[in-house]
């Protein structure tokens, strides 16, 4: 996202405490943690809260809290799972693409779907996806929210439970015929953000601590047995998430040793169905720690990625502080956003990777954001050929209007946009190859 909100890690993911998915609370933590950890708690609102990213950088947000200091992002609903809603007129299923990127992209799209269109986020109610469906004129193919690796309620490691692998979203998300996009941070999170109750640095990780959660993540992610997009991480060339190099302890190399760390649990467990998405913020005022730094290496990375938002003159971003605010607030084009950032990973980090934009979004204040969503959804497939997928932050976060639904015209310019071939439908259902190709053209 754009960097410079005072997402650090500060704004905090909401507490996700009941187990939505009705299952027992994610096994049993590293031996150095407390033997104790409750059953069940939701993984929900990880996707919800901090949004506050500082698209041109002002206070980031934290995705189920992690993300932005300012905003709880796992909103703790407990509802039991619902029925997938149908799919509105789904598209054949494609057939995976053999080659990763081409010159003519067709592109996956979908969003993280808060809960104002039917009180409830998804995947938690597929409803909602649905009525994102119903505006755009078509099904998404991928759906995206997140969770951390705990959830705590004091600051008590007695407090904390794992969060287990989210089975019944994700079952939900494959029968609705799109592909799970999950955000997966390696924090403890509570009401007002990353908890005290256990560590949440990378030499948490990097140690140990983790690994008997990491462990029984992973057999529970094979056992799923589909494909589906793991985000780990995310944002981490900023200084608004715990798991930053430069905040909270972390320092240079541990990133890297981390990624490698539960990647290579994942091997060993023999996972092999979750493709590992690399995600950093757009950086395009160059003030970020290095992405060639940063960079797992060609072995452990699937797909790259880019967040990124048009902050314009909302004045909810002011008193951002963090180091991703930018010297001006300003409207700003996706290609003033992405362009740099973009052709840095493609051409020098990480060659002939696909890329997804992991989290994008505009505000109606300083332009027209019927323009700018027109002008995202054309440039994309023209001008941005190893982009092969889309997600859009369908949500408010910290006062900013980012939801399509904040005008009429700027749902009118995404239907109209998002309308031509390149961007594929939800006909994935049946979708069996890991890592995941880009989509057939």
């Amino acid at each position: 996202m754009p960097a410079s909100r005072v997402r650090g890690f500060a704004v905090a993911v909401a507490v996700i405490a009941a187990s939505l998915l009705g299952t027992t609370g994610a096994v049993a933590v590293a031996s150095a943690r407390t033997p104790e950890h409750k059953a069940g708690r939701s993984v929900k609102a990880h996707h919800s809260a901090a949004k506050r990213k500082h698209g041109r950088r002002r206070v980031k947000r934290v995705h189920h809290r992690a993300h932005s200091k300012k905003r709880a992002v796992h909103k703790p609903v407990h509802k039991p799972s619902p029925t997938p809603a149908p799919s509105p007129s789904p598209a054949p299923a494609p057939t995976p693409a053999t080659a990763p990127v081409s010159n003519t992209p067709s592109i996956y799209w979908g969003a993280s779907i808060g809960s104002q269109l039917t009180g409830q986020q998804a995947p938690w109610d597929m409803n909602a996806v649905s009525d994102v469906a119903t505006e755009s004129g078509k099904g998404l193919s991928l759906v995206h929210f997140g969770t951390p690796f705990a959830n705590c309620s004091s600051t008590t490691a007695s407090s904390c439970s794992d969060e287990p692998f989210p089975t019944t979203p994700f079952t939900n998300i494959r029968s609705y015929g799109a592909i799970p996009f999950l955000d997966w941070s390696s924090a403890a999170t509570d009401s007002s953000g990353t908890s005290s109750a256990v560590p949440s640095n990378l030499s948490a990780v990097i140690n140990g601590y983790w690994d008997s959660y990491i462990t029984s993540f992973a057999e529970a992610a094979k056992a799923w047995g589909h494909p589906f997009f793991l985000r780990f991480d995310w944002e981490m060339n900023g200084n608004w998430f715990p798991w930053s190099e430069g905040v909270n302890g972390n320092t240079a190399g541990q990133f890297v040793a981390a990624w490698r760390h539960v990647h290579d649990i994942f091997t060993q467990v023999g996972a092999t169905n979750a493709t590992w998405v690399w995600c950093p913020n757009v950086d395009f005022a160059n003030k970020f720690t290095s992405l060639q730094e940063l960079y797992p290496g060609n072995s452990y990375v699937d797909w790259t990625c880019l967040d990124g938002y048009n902050w314009g003159s909302n004045p909810a971003q002011a008193g951002g502080t963090s180091l991703a605010q930018a010297d001006v607030d300003n409207w700003q084009t996706f290609d003033q956003i992405f362009q740099s950032t973009y052709s840095e990973i493609v051409n020098d980090v990480a060659p002939g990777k696909p890329m997804i934009v992991g989290e994008v979004g505009s505000t109606e204040d300083g332009g027209s954001k019927a323009a700018w969503i027109s002008n995202m959804l054309s440039e994309i497939p023209s001008e941005y050929p190893d982009i092969h997928g889309l997600m859009y932050f369908d949500r408010y976060d910290s006062g900013m209007d980012w939801p399509l639904e904040t005008s009429s015209s700027a749902v009118a310019a995404w239907k109209a946009g998002i309308a031509p071939g390149a961007y594929v439908s939800n006909g994935y259902s049946g979708l069996n190859a890991s890592p995941i190709p880009a989509p057939a053209g």
